[in-house]
């Protein structure tokens, strides 16, 4: 099980340290459709500037996007935690040939996040293909979604917002 202890703790009740849980384990009665557990609460804290995963207390496996089972041990003991938002690309790709409703997107740098919580995102990168390595510094933002973006969503997603990479400069 994993220490909940904060190294970067304060003496402030009310003032949370940067990875703080925002929810509590998960329960099949707990959850609801805007959990912080689910897409639409992933997507929900996106919108909101702050990117949260899932950390199951079993294995401290970091789940991104989160969801109330953990993909590595299969444990139920799940948290929704904010995680930092800069990380290194350790892979990444050039789409050429997309969906028809993405042609004008073309070729679309896509990449593999390591993120500095130690869990992984793949995302849209902001940035040509020729422009970007192994290695760069990233961090994620969000975008309002374009028209190709809603045309290509399920209805229920239409308004979410895109998370992207774009890099850093340091």
């Amino acid at each position: 099980m994993r220490d909940h202890t904060h190294s970067d703790a304060t003496d402030d009740p009310d003032e949370q340290p940067p990875c703080a849980m925002t929810d509590g384990g998960s329960s099949r009665s707990d959850l609801t459709l805007d959990h912080s557990l689910t897409s639409a609460g992933f997507f929900e804290a996106l919108s909101e500037d702050r990117l949260v995963g899932g950390r199951c207390q079993d294995c401290d496996a970091v789940l991104l996007p989160p969801r109330p089972i953990c993909n590595e041990c299969g444990g139920s003991d799940v948290v929704a935690e904010d995680l930092p938002k800069e990380g290194t690309i350790v892979t990444h790709t050039n789409i050429h040939k997309t969906a028809p409703v993405f042609d004008d997107l073309a070729p679309l740098a896509v990449a593999i996040v390591e993120l500095d919580s130690t869990g992984r995102f793949p995302a849209r990168v902001e940035a040509p293909y020729d422009e970007i390595s192994i290695g760069d510094r990233v961090r994620v933002e969000q975008r309002e979604p374009t028209d190709a973006d809603r045309e290509f969503a399920l209805d229920h997603e239409e308004d979410w917002p895109l998370p992207v990479f774009v890099p850093v400069d340091e």
